[in-house]
């Protein structure tokens, strides 16, 4: 049965990921059973053989082939892990040379990058994270396990649950934004998905939380730099998702490739074993990121191979991706006394651990013949296309230019994005091929397909980056004979992602003289974007009537946007993140902490610049609708609470338009007074209704310690006395407002 916020989606978004399953359920060995069977196997392994289960290497580059090294080392089970190695064939080829060749028959885990998709590419992270709700991104994860547990995979890089407050920072597009309450729920939901009930079955596989901790902090924005970061920033903002995640089930972590407080990640024992371990009592496996280990040479803080192996070791990682420090420089290392042998043991025995919880060792082999079958099934393909349609946002849409006007009979589609279909699988597209891709100008065809008296035409109009503009004045031409003008612009695949780091956030080469050529023309034109990342887009804001945030949005992404266009679907996606005006307000974010001068526009000295305004171009949790909505009855349960009380706060939700269409309810917290300063606001709870023309829903939010709380300046959870405001509203900005109290003893 699907889980309870599964069963709230339309059947359609359920589909059919059990294909192929029949007879073929399956679970991990009772977990009694798991610690007893794990120490027995410990017992008969060589020293030789352990550090072996902390090696995961690579397969030959742009191919599904294991290297012929690597099948002497699983023949002989010197290795415990493959990544990259794909295909159920391939898979089960390589498996039987550890289950039937080596000593102790001992399984190997099987990994791969399934970031939003395996062969159907669901929208990136971040625009998932855009339809605020958590089920869409249960259910995508679900389907992309099912996919890739049918190749023999069982190990997923992900979900990445980083908080990214700086927009330049390319991986912003892997993570849910920048708020640590909504990335909390997203990765409790992506983590259900992958993992279901459990991850022995056939079409589930492990997830991983990473990258622990604080990458998304990098400074400058710039991918795998230094983040700086006091441990109570830490604890309040960057490691709640993760702990959201635990929570959940997560079986891995992966460590990051930043230092923090001057220390490496991939060797850090404050958060690897004192926090990881010791607070939370994490079981399972950490890995480090790809050859993180051997990058603390170039960090400074190891001398050589062998003293990184060494700290990375006793620091509490358990398994090294790709680098071979651990396997070249361990046995000399416990033969000096330098990694005790109980340090070696217990990484071996948390990655047999896990390997039995993924029911490896009774089920090694998967069924070859329902890859065929679940990979890139029509069902999955349909899920893609409601889920990027429902995780589009609409930013500008002056004058109802939005949805297109049936009477409309001619429309120009322009601009390098537009036809483009390798830019909405984006920089981590697991399997996904761009020939599967629905472009916005296919999806928009197939649209009006058997309308005869219905003409859409295509023109470039520039690349995405360069100096050229020829094209344009074909896109004008184009334009000048239509009614309405789509202008797609915006990222390539590889302008985001990991590396992908930028020091502008402006559109880049001549898209944004595009945008200004058309829209001189006076024909009503619309600009959808296609972005992994917020982008400063101040004169398109100010001009264009109808702006479309479309993401990234995958294999279906054309598809998706025609339904959105068309009014088929109603926009009802919300920001997850703060969209600047400019790249100098970075980092900007919605729950800031208060400052002693907090900006006044009729006060010099006061925190604010003075060539632009303090506010962003759209804030978080802002996105409009086709319909509108009000917000009424804000009700609190009581207006004064124990500290260990519960308050139940209540407001009423009601379409006011003339279509349905959706809602997302947000609820904020603000700590008037507190020991420690706290955030402007901060999200305390949403929720997504759905409402027809005039129809009103109440909606209901608990708020108890747990939300009511902070860590006070030494690091204990307390929730003091004293007054605190809700506001209910529709973004992060305005809204309805009532007082309460926490009483005091």
């Amino acid at each position: 049965m699907p889980s309870p916020c599964l069963r709230s989606l339309p059947s359609r978004l359920v589909p059919l990921v059990l294909l192929g399953l029949a007879g073929l359920a399956r679970s991990a060995p009772p977990a009694r059973d798991v610690e007893p069977r794990v120490n027995e196997l410990l017992a008969r392994m060589t020293v030789e053989e352990k550090i072996g289960q902390l090696q995961q290497l690579d397969s030959v580059p742009n191919t599904w082939a294991i290297r012929d090294e690597h099948r002497d080392l699983a023949s002989r089970g010197l290795v415990g892990s493959f990544l990259n190695i794909r295909g159920a064939k391939a898979i089960n080829e390589a498996q039987r040379l550890a289950v039937e060749k080596s000593r102790l028959r001992i399984p190997l885990l099987f990994g791969f990058d399934v970031i939003h998709g395996y062969r159907v590419i669901f929208p990136t992270p971040l625009a998932e994270a855009s339809s605020w709700d958590p089920a869409v991104a249960e259910r995508a994860a679900g389907i992309a396990a099912a996919e890739a547990a049918s190749t023999g995979l069982k190990w997923t890089f992900a979900p990445m649950v980083d908080i990214a407050r700086d927009p330049r920072w390319g991986r912003i597009m892997e993570g849910s934004g920048e708020d640590p309450y909504l990335g909390s729920v997203l990765a409790a939901a992506r983590v259900r998905g992958f993992q279901g009930d459990d991850p022995a079955a056939p079409d589930r596989v492990l997830a991983c939380a990473k990258h622990w901790v604080a990458y998304g902090a990098a400074e400058g924005g710039r991918d795998y730099n230094t983040a700086e970061l006091s441990e109570h920033t830490l604890r309040t903002t960057y490691f709640p998702p993760f702990r959201a995640a635990l929570d959940a089930g997560a079986q891995t972590f992966m460590c990051s490739f930043n230092t923090i407080d001057g220390v490496p990640a991939s060797a850090n024992p404050f958060t690897l074993t004192k926090v990881l371990r010791d607070e939370w009592h994490f079981d399972g496996l950490l890995v480090s990121d790809y050859e993180s280990i051997k990058e603390m040479i170039a960090h400074r803080t190891a001398a050589d191979g062998a003293d990184a192996a060494r700290q990375a070791l006793n620091a509490g990682v358990d398994m090294e991706m790709v680098s071979r420090l651990f396997a070249e420089h361990l046995p000399k290392l416990m033969e000096q006394g330098k990694v005790p042998p109980a340090k070696l043991d217990e990484a071996v025995r948390r990655i047999l651990r896990v390997k039995f919880r993924a029911g490896l060792f009774e089920h090694p082999y998967v069924d070859e013949s329902r890859e065929a079958k679940v990979v890139g099934a029509r069902e999955h393909r349909a899920a893609a296309r409601e889920i990027a349609a429902r995780s589009t946002v609409l930013l500008k849409n002056d004058g109802g230019l939005l949805p297109i006007k049936p009477a409309t009979r001619a429309i120009a589609v322009i601009g390098p994005l537009a036809d483009d279909p390798d830019a909405p699988l984006s920089h981590w597209r697991g399997d996904g091929r761009v020939e599967d891709t629905v472009t916005l100008f296919a999806g928009l065809r197939s649209k009006v397909q058997g309308r005869g008296d219905v003409q859409v035409t295509y023109a470039k109009g520039c690349d995405i980056e360069g100096d050229s503009v020829d094209g344009f004045p074909e896109a004008v031409r184009l334009a000048r004979q239509a009614e309405l003008a789509i202008v797609a612009v915006g990222e390539s695949s590889a302008m985001s992602g990991e590396a992908g780091s930028r020091s502008s956030l402006d559109l880049p080469g001549h898209q944004l003289n595009l945008v200004k050529t058309i829209q001189a023309t006076g024909v009503p034109t619309v600009v959808v974007l296609y972005n992994g990342r917020p982008l400063t887009i101040g004169w398109i804001a100010d001009h264009v009537p109808a702006i479309v945030e479309a993401w990234l949005p995958g294999t279906e992404g054309g598809n998706a946007l025609a339904d959105v266009l068309f009014g088929d679907v109603n926009p009802g996606g919300k920001l997850p993140v703060t969209f600047p005006r400019t790249v100098g307000q970075v980092p900007i974010y919605y729950n800031a902490l208060s400052t002693g001068r907090p900006a006044k526009a009729d006060n010099r000295y006061t925190s604010k610049y003075i060539d632009l305004p303090s506010d962003p171009q759209f804030p978080f949790g802002y996105g409009l609708s086709y319909t509108r909505f009000e917000l009424s009855s804000l009700t609190l349960s009581a207006k004064s609470i124990a500290p260990d009380g519960k308050l139940t706060v209540s407001v009423d939700v009601k379409n006011v338009g003339d279509r349905p269409g959706d809602e997302v309810v947000q609820l904020y917290l603000r700590d008037e007074v507190s020991s420690v300063a706290r955030p402007v606001k901060e999200l305390a709870g949403f929720r997504r209704v759905t409402l027809p023309p005039g129809g009103t829903q109440t909606v209901r939010f608990e708020l108890g310690p747990d939300r009511l709380g902070f860590l006070d300046a030494n690091l204990r959870f307390v929730v003091e006395p004293g007054q605190f405001q809700v506001t209910a509203g529709t973004s992060s900005v305005g809204g309805l407002t009532e007082g309460f109290e926490v009483a005091g003893p």
